[in-house]
């Protein structure tokens, strides 16, 4: 019989799709094994996307039940093993007491003292690790090791659309002309990185608008009125507003069909460098936020990050973080125009 095994990340998009490589290591190591997600509502499409996740447990919907049903919903899964990649107090006390026999958490961590039977020495903010590779650390307690280079981790984050993207947005994306590119420019990021700014994400998309190249806007509908003034001032940039319009299934399989995506250190930066697009993160250069720790994986992922070696004054007032900001759009244009279009599956 084989054997199941839990993977727990519950916080953003960008962290789950980080946390891929663990799925796929464990289907290394242990040919024919199931593999679970458990994560937030909004984390499923991307478990779905994933081929290392065979199924995906809602902690939302998780918690919703009583407690007796959530330890026999965990019990249910006759796991080998549940790996805590991201703290949870409340699922990792339903783990002990749906006695799964091997509970792996952080030592740095209290409450994995408490509840889970092996422990793992990782401190996350000092090391010189990627994340991916940290999240990796956290099979050893199952024998897996040595740790993989981050050449061979990025070759396990993969996503693939599980949705057909709607008639009009592909034909939308369709109807560039030859050596067109189709860029996605993502500018918010919802408060999980350090933001480029609109002043410079209006520049890149006029410079792209200028060389000739296609210029689509995302983000949520609440993201689109906030930008409404600037989404009007470069009204002639761009190709589509697409703000609110796309679900996430729907958008991770519009990021699939396009060339590539710009954006800060967001869960659509990860999305379009595991879905093999052109991925390109804009990154300060403060630890702990810095690509060498968040950078996007991915056979087509790159990053750009100013080079000033401390960005103290970033840490004292993060909402004008003048490092990221610093990275010229110019230089941003230029990278973009060395992308070779990616055909779509029927093109």
């Amino acid at each position: 019989m084989s054997q199941t095994f839990l993977v727990s990340r519950t916080d953003a998009i960008g962290d789950v799709v980080l946390t891929l490589p663990v799925a796929g290591q464990l289907k290394q190591h242990f040919p024919g094994c199931r593999v679970v997600l458990i994560g937030h509502t909004y984390t499923a499409p991307v478990a779905a996307a994933c081929p290392w996740v065979d199924d995906f447990l809602n902690l939302d919907d998780l918690l919703q039940q009583p407690e007796p049903r959530q330890v026999a919903t965990l019990r249910g899964y006759a796991a080998a093993a549940i790996i805590h990649v991201f703290p949870n107090r409340a699922l990792a006390r339903l783990a002990l007491k749906a006695k799964i026999a091997v509970r792996i958490g952080t030592r740095n961590r209290w409450q994995h003292w408490l509840t889970c039977n092996r422990l793992v020495a990782l401190s996350r903010r000092h090391s010189p690790l990627h994340e991916a590779q940290l999240n990796l650390q956290l099979l050893q307690p199952l024998g897996v090791a040595p740790l993989p280079s981050l050449l061979d981790v990025a070759k396990l984050v993969q996503l693939r659309p599980v949705e057909p993207l709607p008639a009009s947005f592909r034909q939308l994306l369709q109807a560039r002309q030859p050596g067109q590119l189709n860029v996605i420019l993502h500018p918010r990021s919802r408060g999980s990185a350090r933001e480029w700014g609109l002043d410079n994400f209006g520049h890149l998309a006029q410079l792209l608008h200028q060389a000739g190249h296609r210029v689509f806007l995302t983000g949520t509908a609440a993201e689109g009125e906030e930008l409404r003034e600037w989404r009007h001032q470069h009204a002639a940039a761009l190709t589509a507003d697409l703000t609110g319009q796309l679900n996430l299934p729907q958008f991770i399989a519009f990021i699939a069909a396009a060339d590539g995506l710009v954006a800060g250190s967001t869960g659509p930066l990860h999305l379009a460098a595991a879905l093999g697009r052109h991925a390109l993160g804009l990154y300060p250069p403060i630890r702990p936020m810095h690509p060498g720790r968040w950078g996007p994986l991915g056979p087509h992922a790159g990053f750009m990050v100013f080079d000033k070696p401390t960005c103290d004054d970033c840490r004292t007032q993060p909402a004008t973080c003048s490092c990221i900001r610093a990275i010229e759009p110019v230089a941003v244009a230029a990278r973009v125009l060395t992308w070779q279009p990616l055909l779509l599956k029927d093109e």
